[in-house]
C-alpha cells in the first residue's frame, strides 16, 4: 500500500491548441523520460506523445497516449508532499485529444483517472471544448488543478483566466501564483504559499531559481495571498482559527487545506506558465504531487453486480481479489494492446483471469508499461496502476476479475455519445474490400463512437462518427495503414425521430393455425421520456412494468420489453431510429396454452407501432454548438452567414486580442463545407470549433424534404 500513496493517475485535458501535448512534452523532459524536447509543430521528430504519422502531419492529437514518469520535486531535493513522503512520486499520465470529434478518447481516459490538469490558454480563457472537458470531469468526479498556459503570448491575462473559470464553469478558482511580467516580458511566477519568486533558467528552463519577490510585486502578492487564504481556509478548521486569531500559518497547513478542497471538487487551484517557453511546468508538477489524490485517497471506484445493479466499492489493495477494466484498445502487429486500469488486487504475467462480459477465461501472456508508442515488459502490476496487456481479445469497457466466483461484477460503464454524421464507403474491388473490412473491424473495436453498418436493402457499407474530421481521419487511416483504395460518398446527417405527446395502446395478437396458437394482449401508454426521468444520460428508451395481479405472467414481461424496444430502430416518418420514448405496460391478458414469449413480443411490437403513430411523431435533427473566433471587421459577415444556415446566435464577446467570439447553435446539415466558406469570407483569419449540442425538432419544410429524399432512396433500393 505504501507505493500507492506515491502514485498519481492524471490526465491532461483542454480545448484544441491550448498546449496539452506541449505541456506533456515538458513534463517528460523534466522527469528525465526524454532527453530532447520536440515541438508539436515544426521540424524534428515531433512530440513524443503524438506518435501517429497523421498526428505529426496535422499537428493535432488524435488518440490518447499513456506514459509513466517519476517526479522528485522542483528544487531537486527535500520537497515534501505529505501523502507520499519526500521521495519521488510516480505519475501515470494520459495526454488526451482536444478536438471534439475524438471526445471518446477524453471520456474513457477520465473514466479511469484519479485527477486531471485542466489546461487553459491564458489569452482566450475558457473556450467551448473547455466546457465539454469540464462536464466530463464532473461526470466522473475527477479532481483537477488548472494551468493557465501561454503566459508569454500577446494578450495573456491570468486574472481574466481565473474570472472565466469562475463565471463560465462555476469553479471556485483560486490563484496559487501571480505572474512576474506579462506577454514577452513574462519571466516567472510568485508562489503565494512560500511567498518566493521562481525563475526558470537554462536552455530548457530546467534550473529553478528561487529569489525574493520583486519590490513592485510585493503589495500585489500580499493582497492575492490574503484572498487565497480566505478561500482555502473554508476547507480546514485549524487554518481558519489561526487566521481569525491573527496567528502565522505554516505552509503544510495551507497545502492540507488546498488538498482537501481540491479532492472534494469544491476548489480549483490555479497555476500558470508557458510550456512552450519552459516556464512554470515544474511547479505545476509539484501541485499534481501535493494536491491531486492517490489511488488510496481518491473517491473509491465502484463495480456493480450485473443482475441486481448493486454498487460495490473497490479497495485499492494488492492483496484483494483482482478487478480491472480495459478502457482502451488498439490493434497492433503482435496482437491487441489492451490499456487497463487495475482497481483492486494484482495482475501477474502468466496468470489466468476472467472476462465478466463474455464469461471466458484468458491467460495473461505479457504485461507492458506504456510510454507513448514505446513499451517495457513488466512481470506484475498492482492496484491503482495503469498498464497494457498484449494479445488479450476483449472489447473496450470489459471488466476482468481474478476468479470465476466474481463473474457477476462489472465496472461502471462510461458515457458514449451518439454519432451524428455518416458516410458511404466503397472498395474498388474484392481485394480492396478485404483490406477495408479488416480496417473497419479494427476501428470498430477500438472506438465506441465509430459505427459500421451495412444497409440491408442496398448492401452499402456506411460508417458513422462524431464529425467530418473524425470520419476523415478513419478514411485516411484505411488508405495508409491498410493500403485500401476506397471511394467515399457525401456525408449524411443522422436524423432521429421522437414523439410529442402521450398515447395509449391496446393490442391483441391472436393467431390460430391448427396446432398451438399465439395469444398476447398488452394494454398501456407511451409518453416522451424527459431528461429528469432518465437513469443514464444517454438513455433513449425506458420500460416501466406496472402489471398488477399477474394479468401478464412475469415470464413474459421480458418479451414485452424486447418487443417495445424492437420498434425503436425504425420510426414511422423516415425509418430513422427513435429516441426519448417511455413505455408503461399497465394491463393485458394471457392464455394458458397459446401464450408464449414470441406472441407477447409480437403484440408489444404492434402495440408500440400503433401508439407511436398516435403520439404525434416528429423528425429531429442534430444541432451543433459552433464557436467562431474572427477579427472584428468580419463579425457581421460571420453572423449573417450563420443565420443563413438556420443558426441561432447565442451571443458574441470580444476576447483579449480584440477578436470577436461568436457562439451559435446550427443544424449539422447546414455545416458541411463550412471551413472553406469561413476561410474565404474572412481572408483565412477566422477559425471555428463545433461539437454536438442536442437533437431538436426539424422545421416542417425541412422535415418534408428529408422524408421525401429518404422515401426516394428506399424506393431506389427496392
Amino acid at each position: 500500500m505504501k507505493h500507492l500513496a506515491k502514485t498519481r493517475n492524471i490526465g491532461i485535458s483542454a480545448h484544441i491548441d491550448s498546449g496539452k501535448t506541449t505541456l506533456t512534452e515538458r513534463i517528460l523532459f523534466y522527469c528525465d523520460k526524454i532527453h530532447k524536447i520536440e515541438e508539436v509543430r515544426g521540424g524534428g521528430a515531433g512530440a513524443k506523445m503524438d506518435f501517429m504519422e497523421l498526428e505529426k502531419e496535422k499537428g493535432i492529437t488524435i488518440t490518447s497516449a499513456a506514459t509513466t514518469v517519476e517526479w522528485r520535486g522542483s528544487t531537486g531535493t527535500g520537497i515534501s508532499y505529505a501523502e507520499g513522503g519526500e521521495k519521488e512520486i510516480k505519475i501515470n499520465i494520459i495526454d488526451t485529444p482536444g478536438h471534439v470529434d475524438f471526445t471518446v478518447e477524453v471520456e474513457r481516459s477520465l473514466r479511469v483517472l484519479d485527477g486531471a490538469i485542466l489546461v487553459l490558454c491564458s489569452v482566450a480563457g475558457v473556450q467551448s471544448q473547455s466546457i465539454t472537458v469540464d462536464r466530463q470531469m464532473k461526470r466522473y468526479r475527477v479532481p483537477r488543478i488548472a494551468f493557465l498556459n501561454k503566459m508569454d503570448r500577446l494578450g495573456a491575462n491570468a486574472y481574466n483566466g481565473v474570472k472565466s473559470l469562475r463565471e463560465k464553469l462555476g469553479h471556485n478558482a483560486v490563484l496559487m501564483q501571480i505572474p512576474i511580467g506579462y506577454e514577452d516580458q513574462f519571466r516567472g511566477v510568485v508562489d503565494l504559499v512560500t511567498m518566493k519568486a521562481y525563475y526558470f533558467d537554462g536552455s530548457n528552463g530546467e534550473n529553478v531559481r528561487i529569489e525574493e519577490i520583486p519590490a513592485d510585486l510585493k503589495d500585489k502578492a500580499h493582497e492575492e495571498r490574503e484572498a487565497m487564504l480566505d478561500a482555502v481556509s473554508a476547507f480546514d478548521d485549524e487554518l481558519m482559527e489561526k487566521l481569525l486569531e491573527g496567528e502565522a500559518v505554516s505552509e503544510e497547513l495551507i497545502h492540507k487545506a488546498v488538498r482537501a478542497g481540491t479532492n472534494t471538487l469544491e476548489l480549483t487551484p490555479v497555476f500558470m506558465g508557458s510550456a512552450f517557453k519552459n516556464k512554470g511546468v515544474q511547479l505545476a508538477l509539484d501541485a499534481v504531487a501535493r494536491y491531486l489524490p492517490s489511488p488510496i485517497s481518491c473517491e473509491k471506484s465502484k463495480a456493480q453486480t450485473i443482475e441486481s445493479k448493486e454498487l460495490i466499492a473497490l479497495e485499492p489493495d494488492d492483496d484483494k481479489p483482482l478487478v480491472c477494466m480495459a478502457f482502451k484498445i488498439t490493434e497492433e502487429q503482435f496482437g491487441q494492446l489492451t490499456y487497463t486500469r487495475i482497481y483492486q488486487g494484482t495482475l501477474k504475467k502468466g496468470e489466468t483471469i476472467y472476462n465478466s462480459r463474455t464469461k471466458k477465461k484468458v491467460r495473461v501472456g505479457r504485461i507492458v508499461r506504456m510510454h507513448a508508442n514505446d513499451r517495457s515488459n513488466i512481470d506484475s502490476a498492482g492496484a491503482g496502476d495503469i498498464i497494457a496487456m498484449v494479445g488479450i481479445d476483449c472489447a473496450s469497457g470489459d471488466t476482468f476479475v481474478g476468479s470465476d466466483d466474481m463473474l457477476h461484477l462489472s465496472c461502471e460503464a462510461m458515457h458514449v455519445p451518439i454519432p451524428v454524421i455518416e458516410l458511404k464507403v466503397e472498395a474498388k474491388d474484392k481485394d480492396q474490400q478485404a483490406k477495408m473490412s479488416k480496417a473497419l473491424a479494427r476501428f470498430l473495436k477500438e472506438d465506441p463512437t465509430f459505427h459500421v453498418f451495412t444497409d440491408e436493402e442496398s448492401g452499402e457499407t456506411r460508417i458513422a462518427g462524431m464529425g467530418e474530421l473524425h470520419l476523415e481521419i478513419y478514411v485516411e487511416r484505411i488508405k495508409r495503414e491498410y493500403g485500401a483504395e476506397v471511394i467515399v460518398g457525401a456525408p449524411q446527417v443522422n436524423y432521429r425521430e421522437t414523439i410529442n405527446t402521450e398515447a395509449k395502446f391496446d393490442y391483441l395478437h391472436k393467431k390460430q393455425t391448427g396446432g398451438a396458437g399465439q395469444f398476447g394482449h398488452v394494454i398501456g401508454r407511451i409518453r416522451p421520456l424527459k431528461d429528469e426521468d432518465k437513469e443514464a444520460e444517454d438513455q433513449n428508451f425506458k420500460f416501466n412494468n406496472n402489471i398488477k395481479g399477474g394479468t401478464i405472467p412475469t415470464e413474459y414481461i421480458g418479451a414485452c420489453e424486447k418487443g417495445f424496444g424492437d420498434v425503436m430502430n425504425k420510426g414511422p416518418l423516415g425509418a430513422f431510429p427513435l429516441i426519448n420514448v417511455e413505455v408503461f405496460l399497465e394491463d393485458g391478458k394471457h392464455h394458458d396454452v397459446d401464450s408464449s414469449d414470441m406472441a407477447f413480443r409480437i403484440a408489444a411490437r404492434m402495440a408500440m407501432r400503433q401508439a407511436i403513430r398516435a403520439a404525434q411523431p416528429v423528425l429531429l435533427e442534430p444541432l451543433m454548438k459552433v464557436e467562431v473566433e474572427t477579427p472584428d471587421e468580419f463579425q457581421g459577415s460571420v453572423i449573417g452567414d450563420l443565420s443563413s444556415r438556420r443558426g441561432i446566435i447565442q451571443g458574441s464577446e470580444t476576447n483579449d486580442r480584440n477578436d470577436t467570439v461568436v457562439n451559435a447553435l446550427v443544424p449539422l446539415s447546414e455545416m458541411f463545407g463550412y471551413s472553406t466558406d469561413l476561410r474565404s469570407m474572412t481572408a483565412g483569419k477566422a477559425g471555428y470549433t463545433m461539437e454536438f449540442a442536442r437533437y431538436a425538432e426539424c422545421p416542417h419544410n425541412i422535415a418534408e424534404k428529408v422524408m421525401k429524399d429518404r422515401a426516394s432512396k428506399l424506393q431506389e433500393r427496392d
